[in-house]
């Protein structure tokens, strides 16, 4: 069998339309979101369901191709980018984008693959509920693969990663077998939770096609603040003091320090500094009550007041509309992408227990400092859950490139001082290409040996998205 044979094949299955094999036609679906990494395929395959999906499976076994998984294209660490060979083929999931089944009653919410996350909450929304999974790529990540890297976002504080909002998975094989496990149940006890390994394998195990989804009720009342905090651990303080009056109210706690914003100010001139005076971190706090705005209102301040009165907080203010509070999370959201415009970076999404978050900061910076002078740290993330977006951006009017020579040097550094805190090298981007040799530091033989047996059991020929979560020696 040659190359030929196997993309007749394919086309066969999927129709000839849906099989990409021109380079014009396959150059989105080859180069990942933060251009780092740009491969070649012998095509890209589009089924429209998972049935085709198993059949295109089970052609690839056939014919010892390997196949790349691809949802909205919007990873972080290249685990969706074909490798240079060209002896791959992209599978793109994207046209499996129907919700199946809206359960009100029982709260649940069923949908392909390929669905825009953003078009699977406002499906609940028009449903007269919520599915909380929100972060910055929604109007165009997908919901397998938020499954596939256990996305996390701003909500995790309150309804946990894309793993706690699961219950049920539709996967196809590596051996092009489908699994229907699409049951919306709290509770099955019997036998081994498959749907836990397929979530965050970023595709190395099996290919999501659908999901089944909690959804929640809709709250009353949103309720937004910004405060002013002198330190991480004042943050860390604040924190403790949000949940012990809000409790499960909590949806959201961001950090960010005041280069963040500073960055968001440059290049974003018409989203100004939040206070008069510079204060070296703010942290963005967030509501959802489902009794009255009155009452989260109420609640929010006290916290804060309780803040003041222990020296937590320096300054505060209180959105007083839905409008104030969009512009407080642009702000948020936007410290990305004034990063991007100032120019290249190193970017670590880790994660420390909650209590050890200021320890990490306060040990961190000054290595950093020492070994790379000038170095600017871009530290924001969702302080709640102990996720950092730990970034490194060059010094002021260096070379950007030359910076990022000592790429591994500052990983190394960072990385070190995130295990002796007993965190994780990523928090909720997933190890993809970026990070996958890094975590044989960090990871015991016995667990990478588990990981290589479990791949080699469910993958025997290795056809699902080689190259990417496992260290080289796979």
């Amino acid at each position: 069998m040659n190359d030929a044979e196997f993309l007749s094949e394919c086309a066969a299955i999927v129709g000839d339309s849906h099989l990409l094999r021109q380079d014009i036609d396959m150059a989105p679906y080859l180069t990942d979101w933060r251009r780092r990494y740009t491969g070649q395929a012998l095509a890209v395959v589009r089924p429209i369901d998972a049935a085709q999906t198993a059949v295109v499976v089970r052609a690839c076994n056939r014919h010892r191709i390997a196949i790349v998984p691809q949802g909205g294209n919007t990873g972080l660490v290249g685990g969706a980018t074909p490798c240079e060979q060209g002896r791959q083929i992209v599978l793109s999931l994207r046209r499996l984008d129907r919700i199946r089944d809206i359960d009100v009653d029982n709260h649940t919410l069923t949908a392909e693959a390929g669905c825009i996350l953003q078009n699977v909450q406002d499906a609940a929304q028009e449903a007269g509920r919520l599915f909380p999974l929100s972060l910055a790529a929604e109007g165009s990540c997908t919901l397998g693969g938020n499954l596939a890297t256990n996305a996390g976002g701003t909500a995790v504080l309150r309804y946990g990663n894309a793993r706690e909002l699961c219950l049920g998975l539709e996967v196809v094989t590596a051996q092009g077998e489908v699994w229907d496990g699409l049951r919306g149940l709290r509770k099955d006890n019997t036998g081994y939770d498959l749907r836990d390994i397929f979530i965050g394998s970023e595709g190395t195990l099996g290919i999501i096609t659908a999901a089944t989804v909690k959804l929640f009720p809709q709250p009353r009342a949103r309720v937004t603040a910004l405060a002013a905090v002198s330190t991480p651990r004042a943050a860390v303080t604040l924190l403790g003091i949000a949940q012990e009056q809000a409790g499960p109210l909590l949806t959201g706690f961001e950090l960010m320090s005041d280069f963040c914003l500073r960055l968001v100010q440059t290049h974003f001139p018409a989203l100004r500094y939040p206070f008069d005076t510079t204060h070296a971190y703010m942290v963005l706090l967030e509501l959802s009550d489902n009794e009255s705005e009155a009452h989260a209102r109420g609640l929010l301040e006290s916290i804060l007041e309780a803040g003041l009165e222990r020296g937590a907080v320096d300054d505060a203010l209180v959105a007083q509309s839905m409008q104030q509070s969009h512009a407080l999370w642009h702000l948020r959201e936007s410290i990305p992408l004034a990063q991007a415009q100032e120019g290249l970076n190193i970017k670590h999404d880790i994660a420390v227990p909650v209590s050890r978050i200021a320890g990490f900061i306060e040990a961190t910076d000054p290595l950093i400092q020492r070994e790379f002078p000038g170095a600017r740290m871009v530290t924001f993330g969702h302080l709640g859950d102990g996720n950092l977006h730990y970034n490194v951006q060059a010094p002021e009017g260096s070379d950007p490139k030359y910076f990022l020579q000592h790429e591994a040097a500052i990983n190394r550094l960072v990385f070190d001082s995130v295990f002796a805190q007993h965190g994780s090298i990523s928090a909720e981007h997933g190890l993809g290409r970026l990070k996958r040799n890094a975590i044989e530091r960090y990871k015991g033989p016995v667990e990478i040996g588990l990981m290589r047996a479990l791949k080699a059991s469910l993958d025997p020929n290795g056809l699902l998205n080689p190259g990417k979560v496992l260290p080289d020696g796979q």
